[in-house]
């Protein structure tokens, strides 16, 4: 993979990354939805920037994605991109204080792992 390639492909990770950042950051805003309140939450969506942002990242992710897909082999642009799995519990653990478990840790490690020796040629 050349330099650009992996560009690319860090680019689609990084803005789908992003994308779920976002969205989670409007999620919270929105609020709990339930049965009374879900028409005017699913309105909300539309007024909500911090989901308009997100919705716009993974846009731009898919973009790139689709480009580095133009250039990259399948089986390694579609592990790669499991790096941000990886990113979330990440952002799950230092922005929103979600648990990081010893199998959290295992998983991560497993995904890197896997990863690597998927893109190692």
């Amino acid at each position: 993979m050349s330099p650009q390639e992996f560009g690319l492909l860090m680019i689609a990770v990084i803005a789908s990354f992003c994308g779920q950042l976002l969205l989670k950051i409007g999620a919270l805003q929105l609020g709990e939805v339930t049965a009374d309140n879900a028409v005017s939450h699913i309105l909300s969506i539309a007024t909500t920037p911090a989901l308009l942002g997100g919705l716009c990242a993974y846009g731009v992710g898919a973009i790139a994605y689709i480009l580095a897909l133009t250039r990259i082999n399948l089986s390694i642009a579609a592990p790669s991109a499991s790096l941000i799995y990886v990113l979330s519990v990440i952002a799950g653990y230092f922005f929103f204080q979600e648990p990081l478990s010893l199998g959290r840790l295992v998983g991560m490690g497993l995904i890197t792992c896997g990863v690597i020796l998927v893109t190692v040629r």
